[in-house]
């Protein structure tokens, strides 16, 4: 969701360097704009701060402008003690003296997607006298041809010929589509399917096979955990299609151009929609037949407040492979 950004900042004449942590560091890799990509040696979550400095250190000297997309104090206080003398981005997490140019926060009534929320960051170009530019709002990412060759010899799949689900998503259960859906989804589609995902999607994925197994159907193979980001992203790329919910795969599928149905719950597609034209977005907010009405969602919980999750039960398996025909 940042690529437009950098894409904006590249047609402003700037040469970008991205200095991201190792779990997303692949998808700037495939993105054209980035002449350089820095891969962060921090764990996630920790502050880590010597080595944090150590590291601001190496870079001094090397950059007249930093764009902080992430809202923690942490991914602030790098370009600060690395002293690059521009240093932009949301007030965020006790960030004041460690941002020269600070745009505030909106609030969670009346923010827009995040792809505009990072591209309005582009407005403090040039010492902060360029107006912000149009720019595309929709994500493009690249896939070494040469690599995705090698995962489809790995794993034995041949282009388009296979569909890809990702049923995990990072910030909790309320925005996974059932288990159960998932299954009866599976068991009604003839093309073979690959389970994606990170180690801690594992188990998700071993449930579903379980469950598609008892349903009498092989055709499913769980790969979460089995794969690096960059094979994961080549297998999508591949793939004749991408089932998932509200995640990192889902942004990926549509900067990929790869047909997809994405499901929401909990969160919106108002606010991280998948910007492609081949993404079909099911949200039960938007369906004005459905009842009672969900004046719950979007809740942004990581588990439903109300215990029953209904905006992504009734979520039915039939209305997903409809849409999935129309690939």
């Amino acid at each position: 969701m940042t690529q437009p950004l950098l894409s904006e900042l590249e047609r402003q004449g700037h040469e970008l360097t991205v200095a991201a942590l190792p779990w997303v560091a692949p998808v700037y890799e495939a993105m054209a704009e980035c002449k350089h990509v820095m891969v962060l040696p921090f764990s996630r979550g920790s502050l880590e701060w010597s080595k944090r400095r150590d590291w601001a250190s190496t870079i001094q000297g090397q950059f007249d402008e930093a764009y902080v997309c992430p809202n923690s104090f942490k991914s602030a206080l790098l370009p600060f003690l690395a002293g690059i003398p521009l240093r932009v981005g949301y007030t965020g997490e006790m960030r004041w003296g460690l941002l020269s140019h600070r745009l505030p926060n909106p609030s969670k009534q009346t923010r827009s997607s995040m792809v505009k929320f990072y591209l309005a960051m582009s407005q403090w170009a040039s010492k902060g006298s360029a107006a912000l530019h149009s720019a595309s709002l929709v994500p493009k990412l690249t896939i070494d041809a040469q690599l995705q060759q090698a995962v489809w010899a790995r794993f034995g799949l041949h282009e388009k010929q296979y569909i890809a689900m990702a049923p995990g998503a990072e910030y909790g259960d309320a925005k996974r589509w059932p288990e159960e859906r998932f299954c009866e989804l599976i068991a009604n589609t003839e093309r073979p399917v690959v389970l994606l995902g990170s180690a801690s999607d594992r188990a998700v994925g071993d449930a579903i096979v379980q469950g598609v197994n008892a349903l009498g159907f092989s055709h499913v193979r769980n790969l979460a955990g089995q794969t690096q980001l960059s094979e994961a992203m080549a297998m999508i790329g591949g793939a004749a299609g991408l089932v998932s919910n509200d995640s990192g795969l889902m942004h990926i599928a549509a900067a990929l151009g790869v047909p997809q149905v994405a499901l929401f719950g909990s969160s919106s597609p108002e606010h991280t929609p998948a910007l492609s034209s081949k993404a079909q977005m099911i949200w039960l907010k938007w369906d004005p037949t459905y009842q009672p009405t969900l004046a719950c969602a979007p809740c942004f919980k990581r588990v439903c407040p109300l215990a029953h999750k209904r905006c992504m039960w009734d979520i039915s398996a039939q209305s997903v492979l409809a849409r999935m025909r129309a690939w």
